[in-house]
């Protein structure tokens, strides 16, 4: 049974993740972003306009990310679908993110700054520090 309350705590508990996607040459590229989690297991980052990882995830939405594995053997691999929140969700998501990221209200007048939010597609949650390991996937419906 998958404990789903686990993984969002582990992932709340987190402040980082290192997110991956596809360039147009189908290269992949990675980079280190500061996260949110919602309830519903969606990540929320910022990101540059001009930055690769910006531009991938407009033109290639798929994407996957780590979290965790610094200073332990407890990870969360995630693959999921990003989008640019607009209007009232927008709203909403930004609010998440400013109580992780104070920080970020302050970036909001940074020229070509925008906000990601990525759905769970598949999680892998592993915790190796634990005798036995615990291993738990959750799979979640595509969203339109």
């Amino acid at each position: 049974m998958i404990d789903r309350a686990r993984v969002l705590e582990f992932m709340q508990s987190n402040r980082y993740a290192v997110v991956s996607s596809l360039s147009g040459a189908g290269t992949p590229q990675s980079a280190l972003v500061g996260i949110a989690v919602t309830p519903k297991l969606e990540i929320i980052f910022d990101a540059l306009k001009s930055s690769r990882k910006s531009a991938n995830l407009t033109a290639r939405p798929a994407c996957s990310l780590v979290i965790g594995g610094w200073n332990s053997e407890q990870t969360v691999q995630y693959e999921g679908e990003a989008f640019e929140p607009t209007g009232e969700e927008r709203a909403k998501y930004l609010k998440t993110y400013f109580e992780v990221w104070p920080g970020g209200r302050e970036r909001m007048q940074w020229p070509g700054i925008t906000h990601f939010v990525v759905r769970p597609r598949w999680i892998r949650y592993s915790d190796f520090d634990q005798k036995p390991p615990a291993i738990e996937e959750m799979q979640f419906p595509a969203t339109s």
